[in-house]
C-alpha cells in the first residue's frame, strides 16, 4: 500500500499540511536545543564549575544528552508503533520544553546535568513520530525531497539558536540562561499538535491488523506467516527476521558514521573558529558568522540531499555525502588558513556534507521496513549510533586535553567517515520512487 494510493486520499490536504507544520516545527525547535548547548556549553561550565575546568566537562554535557536523545529515541520508535505518531509527538516535545526551561535555573552543574538528560530523552523522542508521520504521509515521487525539507528543519533550528545567541551577546555570563529558557518556547507546539494534528492512515491500518492478529492468537486461531509477524514485539522483530536484521546492522553502521563524524566536527566548530579570529585580532562576533556558515551550508545540504535522492537514488547520493564529508573534514582541520573568509567558505561547504547529510536517516530505512516495524527501525537507526557519538564527544574533550588540539579530535574521530562509504552502496535496495512497504 503506497501513501499515494492509500495514505493520501483519506487524509485531507489541510491536515497533511497540518502533519508537516507541526513535525517541522518540532524537528526546528529541536535543533535550537541541540546547538544551543553547544553555542554554551563552555558558558555554562565557567559559570557552573569554573572559568579553569577541564574540557572533559563540556564533552560529558554533550555525553549525556546524546545518551539520554538514545533513549528517548529509542523507547519512542516502539511507542509511536504500538500507540501511534501524534500522542508521541505531543508528549515528546513538551517534555523536551520544560526540561530546557528549568535548566535555565540550575543552580550547580549537578541539577543542570539532570535537567539536560530529561530534555535529551525528549528531544530523541521527539525525531520519529515527526518522520514517520509525515514519510506515511508524503508522495512516493517526491518522498526524497519532502524528508529532506523536514529534516533541514533542525539545521534552521541551528540557524535560530545562533542568531539569538549572537543577538543575547555572545561573551555575556548569563547568555545560556536566557539562550534555554527561550527553550522553552516549543511547549506551544503542542496545543497546535493536539488541535490540528491527525494520525497517520498507514499507521491506523497496521494497527488494526496488529490488533486482529493478537485477537486472533489469543482464541488459539491459526495465523499465517505475516500475522504472526504481527503478534512479535518489534524490536524482537528487527534482530530475528533476517533481512531485518541485515538492513538493520548496515545502517547502523553508516549511521554511526554520520552521527560520530558530525559531532566531531560541529562541537568543535565554535572553538576551533574562536581560535582562528583571536589570532586574526578580529571581533569576536566573527566567530558567531563563521558557525552561521556551517548551518547555512548545512541547511542547503539538506535540501540538496532530498534533490539528488530522487534523482540519483538513495545509495549513490548517501555515498556522495560520506565522500564530501571525509574531504571536507580533512580540508576544515587539516590545514591553516591565511584568511577568514577562505576558512568561512570551507567551513559552510564542510556543514553542507556533514550537517546536510542527515537527512538520510529519515528517508532511506523508512523505505526499507514495513509500517509496523518503521518506527522501531528508524529509531534504532538513528539512536543506537548516538551511543557511538557520546563516546566520541567523550573520546574528542579527552583527545583536546591530551594532545592539546582541537584539530587533532576532529581529525582522528572525524575519518569515521570511511566507514560510512563502504557501507553505503550495501545496506539495502535502493527505494526511489516507491511505495512505503505495508
Amino acid at each position: 500500500m503506497s501513501t499515494d494510493t492509500a495514505a493520501a486520499p483519506r487524509t485531507a490536504s489541510n491536515t497533511r499540511r497540518a502533519n508537516f507544520a507541526s513535525a517541522w516545527l518540532g524537528w526546528m525547535l529541536d535543533g535550537f536545543e541541540t546547538y544551543a548547548i553547544v553555542l554554551v556549553g563552555s558558558l555554562v561550565v565557567a559559570d557552573l564549575v569554573g572559568t579553569g575546568a577541564s574540557p572533559v566537562y563540556f564533552g560529558t554535557i554533550l555525553a549525556v544528552q546524546l545518551i539520554a536523545w538514545a533513549v528517548g529515541g529509542l523507547a519512542s520508535g516502539v511507542l509511536i508503533d504500538y500507540f501511534g505518531r501524534r500522542k508521541v509527538l505531543m508528549a515528546s516535545i513538551l517534555t523536551y520544553a520544560i526540561a530546557t526551561g528549568l535548566a535555565a535555573l540550575s543552580p550547580n552543574f549537578a541539577i543542570f546535568l539532570v535537567l539536560r538528560i530529561i530534555a535529551g530523552l525528549g528531544m530523541g523522542a521527539e525525531w520519529g513520530p515527526g518522520s514517520a508521520l509525515v514519510a506515511e504521509t508524503w508522495s512516493d515521487r517526491s518522498r526524497g525531497k519532502g524528508i529532506a525539507l523536514l529534516q533541514c528543519a533542525f539545521g534552521v533550528g541551528f540557524l535560530v539558536a545562533t542568531g539569538v545567541f549572537w543577538l543575547l551577546g555572545p561573551t555575556e555570563p548569563g547568555t545560556w540562561r536566557w539562550l534555554l529558557a527561550i527553550g522553552a518556547l516549543p511547549a506551544l507546539v503542542v496545543l497546535f499538535v493536539r488541535r490540528r494534528v491527525g494520525e497517520s492512515p498507514m499507521w491506523e491500518d497496521a494497527d488494526a491488523r496488529r490488533r486482529a492478529a493478537t485477537a486472533r492468537a489469543a482464541k488459539g486461531e491459526t495465523l499465517d506467516e505475516h500475522e504472526r509477524a504481527l503478534t512479535v514485539f518489534t524490536l524482537r522483530r528487527l534482530f530475528t527476521e533476517p533481512t531485518s536484521r541485515s538492513r538493520l546492522l548496515k545502517l547502523l553502521a553508516c549511521s554511526t558514521a554520520s552521527l560520530v563524524g558530525w559531532w566531531a566536527v560541529s562541537t568543535w566548530v565554535p572553538q576551533y573558529a574562536g581560535a582562528a579570529v583571536k589570532a586574526a585580532g578580529a571581533a569576536p562576533t566573527t566567530t558567531t558568522l563563521i558557525v552561521l556558515a556551517y548551518n547555512v551550508g548545512g541547511v542547503l545540504g539538506w535540501l540538496a540531499w532530498g534533490v539528488l535522492a530522487d534523482a540519483i537514488g538513495r545509495r549513490w547520493a548517501l555515498w556522495s555525502y560520506f565522500a564530501g564529508a571525509l574531504v571536507l573534514t580533512w580540508v576544515l582541520f587539516g590545514i591553516e588558513y591565511s584568511s577568514l573568509g577562505l576558512l568561512t567558505l570551507v567551513v559552510a561547504v564542510n556543514g553542507f556534507f556533514t550537517l546536510g547529510q542527515m537527512g538520510w536517516m529519515a528517508t532511506y530505512p523508512g523505505e526499507l521496513f514495513p509500517t509496523s516495524l518503521r518506527g522501531s527501525a528508524i529509531t534504532v537507526v538513528f539512536n543506537v549510533s548516538r551511543v557511538f557519538a557520546a563516546a566520541g564527544a567523550l573520546l574528542a574533550g579527552a583527545i583536546v586535553g591530551g594532545l592539546g588540539g582541537i584539530a587533532t579530535a576532529a581529525l582522528v574521530i572525524g575519518s569515521i567517515y570511511v566507514l560510512g562509504l563502504v557501507f553505503a552502496l550495501i545496506a539495502g535496495p535502493e527505494t526511489k520512487g516507491k511505495p512505503l512497504p505495508e
